[in-house]
This record gives structure tokens, C-alpha cells and sequence, in this order.
């Protein structure tokens, strides 16, 4: 091993993730073997003795006794952990001072644990410069990790599944693929579902008596358990999380989830507009497409083993996504932002690829990179919390957004520049036979359009021109989606969801059924 030595400035920056100090070798091994388990379970470190924590002073140790203070740290290091930990141990001098620096390897052999405390409570992990018990899941999250196998393609013998039950899991996770969908390529490449291939994915698994089971990816995908795989959304009032100005927690299965927590970040966050020409363009002031692929890989890389949420948090100042695991073992943050990547839990993986929420696996954070960049706004902010992951996207307080809320929309205006000019997207004309709606991207004719009676007709005089059309839309085809909604109007899917939420929140429509088999009521 390449000796590593130390530099003033790591002295002066004092205790960290990877440095430790200690003024001498303790007498109780313990309290220093703690580090050596929390290194040898993360990305390792060095433990220095001969240097006070407190003062940054370098003491030193005896020359006399550095020799037999090897010795013994050696062997305390190699008696002392399960599995064997072989430690580097070598001599530097700094200011005429010699200290003995014990670097530690990550381990190969995870979880690490004190041999003396046994497993449950021996086992450690590096948290923020001190080394805390790793505690029952962390633990087996590691045994998971370390024999490269996914926690979520464990088998659960305790639960059976039907085919009918295979079937209709076939059959919504191939309307949302479809759904998915970019192109109409790619929704005609869609396939149906079938058992092997759940068990080829690992969703299924078939036990030694041939019986099929459901493994716990099956149940997380679609939310059955009741304490795990829930997404929690908050809006606070200023930067921390002291104030409460909404909140929700959304469960069943995780494409859901997805959608609903994208959603609530939508409504929560401002929307804009630029103009392009003669245009009005809608704009968020972050970029939606990375909002959902990072709220996506959250739980597509959340440790389930963890007695925990993901969240999505929204302050004056930023959006904060946080998922229970840290990086997997080789994971860096360098290497993140280069587009390495490493799936913690594969069978979903395979499932989110189906249904077309991801595309290449490691392109988010470059993407995300590049998009921040775009929208002129700071760089992401990665933190490895070890027993978690976040990312921060920082919201843009300086205003060079236009901000251009709904209320503010000036609702029933119009614009002409010459005899030629283009009508523009928040106004609407309605003639006799002929209705023309143009706003960034769409013409809609509809010779035969009317509203439904005279109190929708009141009720619409409320919306912006954007919301109306929708409406229309609705009241005449209730049962279109969405997707279908912004296809007709050539909008992106994320400015019909928006309209329609502030319908929705307004009681002026509701869903009836869910979001592919239902239809639309107006109230």
C-alpha cells in the first residue's frame, strides 16, 4: 500500500468522515476500534495518534516507544475485528514530532463488526466524523451489498400471489409504460407482462416445492407494505423545517407515488413564463424532467431495509429529495457526476426500464447537471449522509424567472401585431361554428364546441384562458386522459397536469376511477 501522509492542513482541518485523531494509543483498544470497524464498512480512513483533537496540537509519541506502539495497535486491530482487518500501520514526522498514522482499508467482507460485542452491537459506520452502531438494518443492508445480491429480490415464503393478481399487475404496469411512451414507436414496442417474466426480474420467486411467492420488490412496487415505501412532501416556510405550510405522504404503488410527489413539487414551486417572438412559453423555475427523474431514482435506490421515508421537502431557498441508504459501496460523488452508477434495487430497476420512467441507467445526474445549467442556476448539491443520500437543487431567490403566476394571467385578452399576427396562448376567441385556441405550440379547431350550461360558463370566467380549454376539452370527452389532453392540444403533459390540479384543488372537476380507467366529472 502506497503510504498516505498527512498534511498540516488536514491537522488544522481537524477530525472528518476519513481522519480521526487520538493524543495516545488508549488503553482500551474498544475506543478506537470503533473507527476501525466504521472505516473498514465505509470508504475507510486513517486514525492518527499523536495529535490532540481538541487543539489541533501535534504531541507526538515517544521515540523510545513508537516501535512497540506499532506493535500493539497491530495486533489489537487484527485480534479484535470479525472479519480479520489488516491494518497499515506506518511512522511520519512532522515538526520534529513522530505520530503513528493506522490507515484502514474499505473492507471487502462487509459487515465489519468488535468480535468481543458480537454482530448487533459491534458493528459500526462513519456518520458525519464520528463512528455510531450501524443497528439491525444497516447490518443486514451489508450483508446484502457485500454478496452482491438486492434486497428487494428476496423471496417472501410468508405471502402467496394469484395469476389473476400477475395478471393485473401485468396489465397496469404495461398502461403505464405505454403511457410512458415518447413516441408511438415506443408505445407499440410495448409488451405484456407475464410470469416469467416477473421471475426473471426477480418481482417473483419460486420456492424449492416449485410454489410461487412474491419477493419484496412485488410488495414494494405496489405499496402493500404499510410501513415502507411511502414518499413524504413537505413545504415549509423559509429555509429550515420549522414552519409547516403543507404536507402530504403519498402511498400505494410507486408509479403513483411518483406521480403524486411530482406533482405536489409543481404546485408548490413558481411557474413562469419567457417569451419566444410573439409567444408566451410556460417555464418552471427548476427543470421539471430532472425534478421527476431524481424523485424516481430515489425510489429506485431507496434501502428499504430502513425504517424510514423518502422525502421531498420544498424551502424559499431550495428542493431537498432524500432517500434511507447512502452511496453503494464504489459509489463516489466524482463518479456520479461523471454518470457512474449502481442500482441498489434491481428487480425495480428493471421494472421502472419497463415502464419507461428511466432510460439509461447512471444519465440522470449529468442531465441534471446540464439542465441546472441551462436554467442558470447554482450546481446540484450532493450530500452521502451514510445512512442516507440527498440532492439539492437550488431555487433561483433573485427573480430573473418571469414570474407569471395563474392569478396573474390576464385572462381574455388578446394581442394582434398586424393584420397577420398569431392570436397568443392566454387568450381565446369564440365564434359562431369556429373556435381557434393558439398558444405556444397548438391550434385547436372545434367547429360544434359549446360549454356545457350557463353555470359552467360562469364558472370558467374564473380560469385563465389555458384552464378553460381544458375544461372544454373535458366536458365534452370525459373519458381522456391527461397524456391524451396534451397530445390533442400538442402542450407537454406537465402544463395539462398543472391546469388541471388548480381544477381539481378549486373543486371545479374531479376524477372518478383511477387515472387510466376513469373519467372526468365537472362539479
Amino acid at each position: 500500500m502506497e503510504v498516505n501522509l498527512l498534511t498540516i492542513g488536514e491537522i488544522l482541518a481537524g477530525e472528518s468522515k476519513n481522519v480521526e485523531f487520538k493524543v495516545q494509543r488508549p488503553k482500551d483498544s474498544i475506543k478506537y476500534m470503533k473507527t476501525v470497524i466504521a472505516f473498514s464498512n465505509g470508504e475507510g480512513g486513517r486514525i492518527v495518534f499523536g495529535v490532540d483533537d481538541d487543539t489541533r496540537e501535534v504531541v507526538g509519541i515517544p521515540k523510545e516507544n513508537v516501535f512497540s506502539e506499532i506493535d500493539a495497535i497491530t495486533t489489537a486491530i487484527s485480534d479484535s475485528c470479525e472479519p480479520v482487518v489488516i491494518p497499515d500501520v506506518y511512522l511520519q514526522t512532522i515538526e520534529d514530532k513522530t505520530i503513528i498514522i493506522a490507515e484502514i482499508s474499505p473492507g471487502k467482507q462487509r459487515p465489519y463488526y468488535i468480535k468481543s460485542m458480537g454482530i448487533k452491537d459491534g458493528t459500526y459506520i462513519r456518520v458525519s466524523g464520528t463512528s455510531r452502531p450501524a443497528g439491525r438494518d444497516l447490518t443486514a443492508e451489508m450483508y446484502y451489498e457485500d454478496e452482491g445480491r438486492s434486497y428487494d429480490k428476496v423471496i417472501r415464503r410468508d405471502l402467496t400471489v394469484t395469476d389473476e393478481e400477475i395478471a393485473e399487475l401485468g396489465r397496469q404496469m404495461k398502461e403505464v409504460a405505454i403511457a410512458n411512451g415518447k413516441s408511438k414507436t415506443q408505445k407499440e414496442a410495448v409488451k405484456d407482462i407475464t410470469k416469467n417474466v416477473l421471475l426473471s426480474w426477480g418481482l417473483l420467486a419460486e420456492a424449492e416445492d416449485g410454489s410461487i411467492h412474491p419477493t419484496n420488490g412485488y410488495v414494494f412496487l405496489l405499496g402493500k407494505d404499510e410501513f415502507l415505501s411511502h414518499i413524504q412532501c413537505g413545504m415549509f416556510k423559509g429555509k429550515t423545517r420549522a414552519v409547516f405550510v403543507d404536507k402530504r405522504e403519498y402511498s400505494g404503488p410507486l408509479w403513483q407515488q411518483i406521480d403524486d410527489s411530482f406533482q405536489f413539487v409543481l404546485r408548490n414551486i413558481h411557474l413562469g413564463a419567457k417569451l419566444e417572438g410573439i409567444y408566451r412559453k410556460d417555464i418552471y423555475e427548476l427543470p421539471p424532467d430532472s425534478i421527476r427523474e431524481l424523485i424516481i431514482n430515489a425510489v429506485m435506490n431507496c434501502s428499504y431495509l430502513q425504517s424510514s421515508h423518502i422525502q421531498v421537502a420544498i424551502y424559499d431557498d431550495r428542493l431537498e429529495i432524500t432517500s434511507p441508504g447512502g452511496l453503494m459501496p464504489g459509489v463516489t460523488l466524482d463518479k456520479m457526476r461523471e454518470g457512474y452508477s449502481k442500482i441498489r434495487n434491481r428487480a425495480l430497476a428493471h421494472a421502472f426500464s419497463y415502464m419507461n420512467l428511466i432510460e439509461a441507467w447512471g444519465s440522470g445526474i449529468p442531465k441534471l447537471l446540464e439542465a441546472m445549467k441551462e436554467y442558470g442556476l447554482r450546481e446540484p448539491e450532493f450530500q452521502d449522509l451514510e445512512i442516507g443520500f440527498r440532492i439539492n437543487l437550488y431555487r433561483n431567490t433573485e427573480d430573473t424567472v418571469i414570474r407569471c403566476a395563474e392569478e396573474n394571467i390576464q385572462s381574455g385578452t388578446q394581442a394582434t401585431q398586424g393584420n397577420t399576427q398569431a392570436t397568443q396562448s392566454t387568450t381565446q376567441t369564440v365564434q359562431d361554428t369556429t373556435q381557434t385556441v393558439q398558444d405556444t405550440t397548438q391550434t385547436a379547431r372545434d367547429t360544434t364546441q359549446t360549454t356545457k350550461d350557463t353555470t359552467q360558463t360562469t364558472t370558467q370566467t374564473k380560469l385563465s384562458q389555458e384552464a378553460k380549454t381544458i375544461l372544454q376539452i373535458i366536458s365534452q370527452n370525459p373519458d381522456m386522459t391527461q397524456k391524451e389532453i396534451a397530445e390533442k392540444l400538442g402542450w407537454k403533459i406537465n402544463r395539462v397536469k398543472y391546469h388541471v390540479n388548480r381544477m381539481r384543488q378549486q373543486n371545479i372537476i374531479k376524477r372518478v376511477g383511477t387515472s387510466h380507467k376513469g373519467h372526468w366529472e365537472v362539479v
